[in-house]
């Protein structure tokens, strides 16, 4: 039996300029308040922002079956993109307004497999370091039930000034 699945979308770019001229914790509680669009993957994945502190950000997700990969398990890209979210976020609240940032990599450790069972999962980030042109973070990826670990991650993002 196929199944179908739709979602619908903001405009990024609005979301991007709006968020250019604030401090970054400021931009993102505005996204976890619904004051400013998510960005599309958000809308894609289904997952939300669920605390917003300085250098911390923790995403929330349902995972589903239409996630699934072939082998009957929510694929890893979901969890690594779930992850990157939540990292590229946390390092984004301690930025200053006009700042921006990009992942230079992302190492994920995928601990066990997220099913449709599994009930809803937090990505929980923090800032390690942030300096000049680079930050650091690293992340959690647990059950929200009881907290039973599915991933683990460290990132490194390249910041810089955003162009006018």
């Amino acid at each position: 039996m196929q199944r179908t699945r739709t979602f619908s979308w903001s405009d990024p770019l609005a979301t991007a300029e709006a968020a250019m001229n604030l401090p970054g914790i400021d931009a993102i509680r505005a996204i976890a308040a619904g004051e400013l669009p998510p960005p599309p993957i958000a809308d894609l994945l289904d997952f939300e922002i669920v605390l917003v502190e300085p250098g911390r950000v923790v995403f929330a997700v349902e995972p589903a079956e239409w996630m699934y990969n072939p082998i009957g398990s929510v694929h890893g890209g979901v969890a690594a993109t779930l992850l990157d979210s939540s990292l590229g976020c946390a390092v984004h609240s301690v930025l200053e307004a006009g700042r921006r940032y990009t992942t230079t990599d992302l190492h994920v450790r995928y601990v066990r497999a997220l099913t449709a069972d599994t009930g809803r999962v937090l990505a929980d980030s923090r800032v390690v370091h942030v300096g000049r042109k680079l930050a650091t973070a690293e992340g959690r990826l647990y059950a929200e039930a009881d907290e039973t670990l599915f991933a683990h991650a460290t990132a490194s993002c390249q910041v810089a000034v955003a162009a006018p």
